[in-house]
């Protein structure tokens, strides 16, 4: 039995600062973010991304010097995507396995860099595909399975070999996780992390990031064959008890915000490290109102923050992660 008003008063611990602090049941710090990072070629290249203010590319010294800052502000990882040159797509994306692209030259930069620093890296097709889909195509337009997932195996050994920490395999084909860890356990590579974007949805909130990898305007029809329905909640358990059983050392729901619900669901029935994408459409919504005068930035950046932690996150991959660092200290 607890106290009724007027012994009881909720409000009695909110009304000082210092007690605000000493109450609050989530905290956020810069140990809990994750940095989404563009990596493009060149040197000394800055290439800001119109639809992502703000947000630039940035050849590989540029990404180096992007590890630094997130060593010093508190940052435990960064997450690298490539800008790769139409001329260098192909329709199997094969530059995806060539041990010079531009993740893999990114990821030697970093590790030789700032060693401190986690590298996660993505592992999908579409930034490599001339027709912008994660996986292979067939002639009737519908994206393999099991051939991508080989193709998948072979991109995510080429980037432990370059010295990644973590692999995260965006692309949502099944089995692909069992596949990769068996190569990773096979070519020594024991402690290199899997987190799986285990229950990506099919979103309208991609088309920045698509643009800032270049697949937007090559993108040949959508992605709802592989990617998940967004009126599916227990699918989503599915996706993550198949990947957690194959080997997922955590899993990724994404988008974030629209998908609080699905992070709860997951982080309640795994117990197991669960993370969440606060993906481009989400970050340029908030710049957006930020410009309009419709709120303020560092409010709304770190209580949106807040809500992935509060839902059960263990950390954010985030546009605003350098910002949220600053702000938190």
């Amino acid at each position: 039995m607890t106290a009724s008003y007027p012994a009881l008063r909720l409000r009695r611990t909110r009304a000082s600062a210092w007690s605000r602090r000493l109450h609050a049941e989530t905290v956020l710090t810069p140990a809990d973010l994750i940095w989404p990072l563009f990596v493009a070629e060149g040197e000394g290249v800055e290439q800001p991304i119109a639809s992502l203010p703000g947000v630039s590319r940035w050849s590989v010294d540029g990404i180096v010097a992007r590890g630094r800052e997130a060593r010093d502000l508190g940052i435990p990882c960064i997450a690298l995507f490539p800008y790769t040159q139409v001329e260098r797509r192909t329709e199997d994306g094969r530059e995806a396995l060539n041990p010079d692209n531009l993740m893999c030259q990114a990821i030697r930069a970093l590790k030789d860099a700032v060693p401190e620093v986690g590298v996660l890296t993505d592992v999908a097709l579409d930034p490599y595909t001339s027709h912008g889909h994660d996986g292979l195509v067939d002639a009737a337009g519908y994206v393999v399975n099991d051939t991508t997932a080989e193709m998948l195996v072979a991109q995510a050994l080429n980037q432990a070999n370059a010295g990644a920490d973590i692999i995260a395999p965006s692309d949502m084909m099944d089995g692909r996780i069992g596949m990769i860890r068996s190569a990773l356990e096979a070519e020594s590579h024991h402690n290199v992390q899997i987190m799986s974007y285990a229950a990506k949805y099919a979103s309208a909130c991609y088309g920045p990031f698509r643009d800032a990898v270049g697949s937007r305007g090559l993108l040949k029809g959508d992605k709802k064959t592989y990617q998940m329905d967004n009126a599916n909640a227990e699918e989503a358990l599915r996706e993550v008890a198949m990947d957690l059983a194959e080997g997922a050392d955590t899993v990724m729901v994404k988008p974030g915000l629209p998908y609080l619900d699905i992070i709860v669901r997951v982080r309640q029935a795994f117990e197991v490290p669960v993370f969440a994408y606060q993906v481009s459409g989400e970050y340029a919504m908030i710049e957006h109102a930020v410009a309009a005068g419709a709120v303020e930035r560092d409010v709304m950046v770190l209580e949106t923050l807040m809500s992935f932690k509060r839902a059960g996150c263990s950390g954010v991959l985030t546009y605003h992660a350098a910002h949220a660092a600053k702000l938190l200290g």
